[in-house]
């Protein structure tokens, strides 16, 4: 038995992992997975005593449950039958919680206390691995090795996009890394994969050019900063989307350059629900921008909005005269169109 606790202390290198072979188990496997929160424990636990209709006569039973920390009953755990794997995996905190007293009176499943799915296993003579997510530097080549191994071969830009799309908190979803090239091999069948695949059928690939592009914002580089909104427009991303996310790039500038620890970072990324990472990764661009900076690019981002939903100009061209008032290109002030004449800097 065995309890995957993801997040943890160390990270494994990546190349190491990407081309780790799975081990020799020495015995044909049959495996069950459950998600804890919203399978019962009964069947959980029926699933490693019953063997599967069609199994071989020496299959070893294998059990992975998902959301480990949502169980509400860890008795199984230690009734789970000799002859068959238990894997509970979880990425919740809530996996090292108090547990209730163990000669406590039963209580009903609204009053039990929460459990600590660590304190179970080992109890139960299992062991607890932890395993920390890849950080953010190791996506790439993560994601070059895998495809290799899955027999597809991706563009340099390919790559760049489906690693920048994968990276959650400045580590990397390495489930969410096979899934997509999962997808995409069966999208490419044969074919090379391109950097406008990724961005076609890979959600968050967009968060990753509008990165880019605010980034260029930042350091007033207009050519660049035109060059990449053109690229989402005729890419066919949506202006009123690119709009969204250059706002919510600048919520999180503005909380950056008021970023004084890390203890800043936590209580910023709770206040808009993003994660420590997010708020750390723009500390050192927001040192470039003033506060008044970023609260003149709000106004320059809300008079767009109402350019375009009360049709004093296109989409594109307001998105543009937006994009480049941002960088500091004079007369490209977009709350010219909301009220007129230019408001004073």
């Amino acid at each position: 038995m065995t309890a995957l606790l993801t997040d943890g202390a160390t990270a494994p290198d990546a190349s190491d992992l990407a081309h780790r072979k799975s081990p020799d188990l020495g015995q044909p496997i049959g495996v069950t997975r459950h998600d804890a929160s919203s399978d019962a424990v009964s069947d959980i636990a029926m699933s490693g005593r019953a063997q599967g209709l069609f199994a071989a006569t020496d299959e070893r039973r294998v059990v992975i449950v998902e959301h480990a920390d949502a169980l509400k009953d860890h008795s199984f755990i230690a009734e789970f039958p000799a002859d068959a794997w238990l894997v509970l995996v979880t990425s919740s905190p809530a996996a090292t919680r108090r547990r209730a007293p163990a000669r406590a009176p039963r209580k009903s499943t609204a009053e039990a206390g929460p459990l600590d799915l660590t304190a179970s296993v080992t109890a139960a003579g299992g062991q607890v691995e932890r395993i920390d997510r890849l950080e953010s530097g190791a996506a790439s080549a993560w994601v070059t090795t895998r495809a290799r191994l899955m027999g597809l071969e991706l563009t340099p830009g390919a790559v760049s996009e489906l690693a920048a799309a994968a990276i959650e908190s400045d580590r990397v979803d390495a489930d969410r890394v096979e899934r997509e090239l999962a997808k995409l091999g069966a999208y490419a069948g044969g074919k090379r994969i391109e950097a406008d695949d990724v961005k076609a059928l890979v959600a968050g690939a967009i968060e990753s050019d509008v990165f880019k592009l605010t980034d260029a914002v930042v350091r007033k580089d207009s050519r660049e900063a035109v060059r990449l909104l053109h690229g989402l427009l005729e890419g066919g991303q949506v202006p009123q989307q690119i709009l969204a996310l250059l706002l919510w790039q600048f919520r999180v500038l503005l909380f950056a350059s008021a970023m004084r620890s890390n203890d800043d970072a936590n209580r910023a990324a709770k206040a808009i629900r993003s994660s420590p990472g997010a708020i750390l990764r723009w500390q050192a661009k927001a040192r470039l921008l003033r506060r008044s900076d970023v609260t003149r690019a709000y106004e320059a981002l809300y008079a767009t909005d109402l350019a375009i939903k009360q049709g004093r100009t296109d989409e594109d061209t307001a998105l543009l005269l937006c994009v480049l008032d941002l960088c500091g290109v004079a007369n490209a002030d977009p709350r010219e169109l909301v009220v007129g004449e230019p408001p004073r800097r």
